[in-house]
């Protein structure tokens, strides 16, 4: 599990919006390429593009914070870029429930990823509590959709969603400090 460093309030929540933005801007990326592979006809395209245009929704909130509050982002934009179109592009080659099941495992880390926050954040930030807890609820919607079409049929799915599962916990981390 990662921590949030004690000390500074202001830097905590600027970590925490910087990681959210991240994490945001890389889900539409994966989504992006998801889509690039499913097209929009399947059941699992049109599932795929109502959860990116609430991605979209989340990554323009965090971009419209950073700017008001001054938050840097991350160096690594364009490696997410890149890094999450492949990994949507390549989930979504394998087939429809592969897709899913890269869904449902990032979206399982970024529900505890969010339940961290919220327990460090309690009322110190009111704006950025009411949106992190909205966008969960919605994150466990899109796992919850994902795993209802089949995620855990997935070819390999337990190795699939453990390897994607660490890719986001070192994402997080990674995004909070750099």
């Amino acid at each position: 599990m990662t921590r949030w460093k004690p000390g500074d309030p202001k830097r905590a929540t600027a970590a925490m919006v910087r990681v959210d933005q991240a994490g945001e801007y890389g889900a539409t990326r994966i989504y992006a390429g998801q889509l690039a592979v499913l097209g929009d006809r399947s059941p699992a395209a049109r599932a795929v593009a109502g959860m990116a245009n609430q991605e979209e929704r989340h990554r323009a909130f965090f971009d419209s914070m950073m700017a008001r509050r001054s938050v840097r982002p991350t160096v690594l934009q364009p490696f997410w870029d890149v890094a999450g179109f492949a990994l949507g592009a390549v989930t979504a080659a394998m087939g429809p429930e592969a897709a899913m099941a890269c869904t449902a495992a990032v979206e399982t880390e970024i529900d505890k990823h969010y339940a961290e926050q919220l327990d460090v954040l309690g009322d110190s930030d009111p704006e950025l509590s009411a949106a992190i807890r909205d966008f969960q609820a919605e994150e466990v919607e899109h796992r919850e959709t994902a795993l209802a079409a089949g995620a855990e049929n997935a070819v390999g799915y337990p190795l699939l969603s453990a390897v994607i599962r660490l890719g986001c916990k070192v994402a997080i981390a990674t995004a909070k400090r750099i």
